[in-house]
């Protein structure tokens, strides 16, 4: 079976197939991760964040992650979108949430009320902390990943990953819920995010 950087650059070489094989590969991943943060154009974001992995054909040379890649480019293209949306050139994403950016982003298949009020919560943090909680966590991308995506040091990814932490608690608690912040810890967000993976298969 090829892997993920042989099909991308297959499908770069006009093998149609392969880029149809790296859309099953990762439609849900790349789905989950746009669902969260805008209200529509979700699977135009998808097939956007492919077909630009193949218009760009910068070099792969020394790329050790195909997911840590590909999820730099749709991080890029939902940068692109909100900025669009918010019809602003400047956007802060680290300072700003989907929230505060107008967008009212369709409800994950969050069917347990703890996770419905986590992913609340999480749409409350600025949009740059908020994916990197979602892509460690849902995606299970390591810190050095994460590095790559955000192309910043991995120091600075584990800071920011325990600054999201925080905010969310913080969020959850201002928002008077009646969850313990425990739930942010590093055992129950994993453990909620293998349910809300099962749930999307489901």
């Amino acid at each position: 079976m090829q892997d993920d950087f042989e099909l991308l650059e297959a499908w770069r070489a006009g093998d149609s197939s392969a880029g149809s094989e790296l859309l099953r590969r990762y439609f849900d991943n790349l789905y989950r991760f746009f669902s969260s943060k805008v209200d529509d154009e979700v699977e135009d974001l998808v097939q956007l964040t492919l077909l630009a992995c193949v218009r760009y054909q910068e070099s792969l040379e020394g790329v050790q992650s195909f997911r840590g890649y590909l999820f730099a480019v749709a991080r890029n293209e939902l940068y692109r979108h909100l900025r669009r949306r918010a019809k602003r050139d400047v956007v802060d994403f680290g300072d700003t949430s989907v929230i505060a950016l107008g967008v009212s982003p369709t409800s994950l298949v969050a069917r347990r009320q703890q996770q419905k009020r986590l992913v609340a919560g999480l749409r409350t943090l600025p949009v740059e902390l908020q994916l990197l909680l979602e892509l460690h966590y849902w995606e299970g991308l390591s810190t050095s990943e994460l590095a790559g995506v955000i192309d910043a040091p991995q120091g600075t990814v584990k800071s920011r990953l325990r600054r999201a932490r925080t905010l969310l608690a913080e969020a959850l608690q201002s928002a008077e819920a009646t969850i313990d912040s425990a739930l942010t810890s590093r055992d129950v967000l994993g453990s909620w995010a293998e349910a809300i993976r099962a749930a999307k298969k489901s």
